[in-house]
Parts: C-alpha cells; sequence; structure tokens
C-alpha cells in the first residue's frame, strides 16, 4: 500500500537530502521534513554548548526551508504537499514519537555509518537504527 504520509528527518547531511529527494520522486503523498534540534548538554547538540534560542530556531528553520527547496528543485516538484517543521530532543526518540504526532505512515530518512560496536548501526547509523527499531510503521533508510 502507498503511504499517504512520509516523514523525513533531515539534519544537514548528503544522505538526508538524498533521502528528501527519494521520498519526492517516489511518493504522490504529503510529506513532513523534520529537523531536530538537540538539547544543551546533548552529546549530538550543535557543538554541545547551546541552548534552545529563537535565533537557533530561525536558523533551524532557514536551514530545513533551504534544504527542502534545493530538493523541490531538483526533482521539479513545486506543489505545496512539503511542510517543514522544527522539534527539540533526542533525534531517534522525537523521529518515532513525530510519527504519531503528525499522522506518518512512512519514514524516509538517511543513514550514516559510524563507529559503534554493532554491525547494523555500523551499516545505518545510531539514530536510523534506533528509528528502524521502534517506529511502528516502514522506515526506508537511504544510503
Amino acid at each position: 500500500m502507498a503511504p499517504t504520509h512520509v516523514l523525513v528527518p533531515l539534519d544537514g547531511s548528503p544522505l538526508a537530502g538524498q533521502a528528501l529527494r527519494h521520498a519526492l520522486e517516489s511518493y504522490d503523498c504529503g510529506i513532513t521534513v523534520l529537523n531536530v534540534l538537540t538539547p544543551i548538554g546533548s552529546t549530538m547538540s550543535e557543538g554541545g554548548i547551546q541552548d534552545r534560542t529563537e535565533h537557533r530556531v530561525a536558523e533551524a528553520e532557514d536551514r530545513a526551508e533551504t534544504m527542502v527547496a534545493k530538493a523541490r528543485e531538483q526533482v521539479g516538484a513545486h506543489d505545496q504537499r512539503v511542510e517543514a517543521v522544527i522539534e527539540v530532543g533526542d533525534p531517534a526518540e522525537v523521529i518515532v514519537s513525530s510519527i504519531d504526532e503528525y499522522g506518518v505512515d512512512h519514514v524516509v530518512m538517511g543513514g550514516h555509518g559510524g563507529d559503534s560496536d554493532g554491525l547494523v548501526s555500523r551499516l545505518l547509523g545510531t539514530v536510523a537504527t534506533a528509528v528502524v527499531t521502534e517506529a511502528p510503521v516502514t522506515v526506508t533508510v537511504v544510503r
């Protein structure tokens, strides 16, 4: 069954951009682009020292909108079926909780290899691995 609403987490990486292009090219449905800001003290925080300020949120919104605009341009999708949202928290937890919050039935995300000990984590990346493991919907990982 074709999805009716796809979630695409974006982190600014090339693989995340490829995931958005894949979603735009493959699915004729609503797409929510999610940019997750990590809180101060988190090891995944931008520099690990920033907290949530209006300036930081505005920068994240600009990054997300820029990535959406570039992906639309590349695939020729000029309709308004893409919505960008910003959330704060642990990326994997926010992605999984956003599935219910936004009524998503499919997740398309970039996968990142890493230095973790597990084979799956090395192949997909720790956030992608957590989402694949915990998501109650189909997850497509773009590599």
